[in-house]
């Protein structure tokens, strides 16, 4: 029986032979160019997704195919894990916490798909890093108050009276209705020949505008006379004599016809920037310098813009702490009470301590039902 050693193999010739398989490895690849992977993924997404979903994943990922551009990355291929780390770092500039996870997490469920395709190294995806949110902390964490809100709405009142972008926010800030269902309204649905002033939210997936709960999330809700007075003088002087696709009278349009999603986030990237509606810059940045002051194609960058559903949760937020029933929030803006208070409900325990004492309060006894 020999005693002899297995012989174990040079450094030299371990590290040629893992350099032979990166390059088997890199040679199996297809050389993908980034958008026209964003093109297939977007396709495969839209066949379970709805449009709405699919729309978001294009926005989020138009960040990463812009920075591709930028770095020159010309096929998914060369990608690395330097790069995904560049690329968090510069997204991080313009986003909180929250954000930031969403944007990594959408992009690392992309560069996973990408490995099916054979466009990006195996195990790729796994170098993805995002935030860890601690309990509690989601996208509570993104909110337009009502002071800002009301800012907005009253230059908006001044300078763009009536306008397209004027009425889109004055659905968005009087209703609290999620933007798909903001660009589903047709001008039909918007009722003032009844007792109470009312948008109609209809479910019509057959002529490209679904909502988000299907039949279950139609309902009515009622508006104030002020948006009424800003609606109807927009019908009556500003809004375009047109149809769209389908001939359908868009509430929301433009001469091109109904306003698409990512017409609605622009309207709302834009005149939620400080420095849009003349207020001092809170980031401390010179407008001259600023790419979000001077090109508004730049506007998401801004730290203080918001896209439409933080709209939504400010909204929600000021019924709560206006004393409004959750039941009642949750039917008027298609929520569950759950979600409400998962994703929405941004009050203090000190905020919802005193409300519950003011409601108790009302019942003899001061906040006993005993006595």
């Amino acid at each position: 029986m020999s005693n002899k050693v297995p012989s174990i193999a040079e450094p030299d010739s371990l590290e040629n032979r893992l350099e032979e398989l990166l390059e088997q490895t890199t040679e199996s690849l297809e050389p993908t160019a980034p958008e026209r992977a964003l093109e297939l993924y977007l396709d495969d997404k839209a066949r379970d997704c709805q449009a709405a979903t699919v729309d978001a994943h294009r926005s989020r990922l138009g960040f990463f195919i812009e920075w591709c551009d930028d770095q020159d990355i010309d096929t998914l291929d060369q990608l690395s894990a330097r790069d995904l780390h560049e690329f968090r770092v510069w997204r991080r500039e313009d986003l909180n916490v929250v954000s930031e996870k969403t944007q990594m997490d959408s992009l690392r469920v992309f560069i996973e798909w990408c490995e099916t395709i054979d466009a990006v190294e195996s195990g790729l995806y796994r170098k993805v890093n995002s935030p860890n949110l601690d309990n509690g902390e989601n996208a509570r964490d993104t909110v337009l108050n009502a002071e800002r809100a009301q800012e907005v709405l009253a230059y908006l009142e001044r300078y763009e009276y009536a306008t397209t972008e004027h009425v889109c926010w004055v659905v968005l800030t009087e209703t609290g209705v999620r933007l798909g269902g903001a660009r589903a309204l047709d001008v039909g649905d918007y009722r003032t020949d009844v007792e109470t002033p009312h948008i109609e939210i209809h479910h019509r997936p057959d002529s490209d505008t679904p909502i988000k709960n299907k039949e279950p999330g139609e309902r009515r809700v009622a508006i104030s006379e002020t948006a009424c007075e800003v609606i109807d003088d927009y019908l009556k002087q500003r809004r375009p004599d047109i149809v769209d696709d389908h001939d359908r009278k868009p509430l929301l349009a433009t001469q091109r016809g109904r306003v698409g999603t990512s017409t609605i986030r622009t309207y709302v990237y834009r005149w939620s920037r400080p420095c849009a509606i003349g207020r001092e810059c809170p980031h401390d940045r010179d407008p001259d310098d600023c790419e979000a002051a001077n090109n508004e194609a730049r506007a998401a960058r801004c730290p203080s813009s918001v896209t439409p559903h933080p709209i939504r949760r400010g909204y929600i937020t000021q019924l709560l702490r206006a004393g409004v029933p959750v039941e009642v929030v949750s039917d008027r803006c298609n929520v569950s009470p759950t979600i409400i208070d998962q994703h929405y409900d941004v009050r203090s325990k000190e905020d919802k301590m005193k409300q519950r004492q003011e409601a108790l309060d009302d019942v003899d006894g001061h906040g006993s039902s005993y006595t």
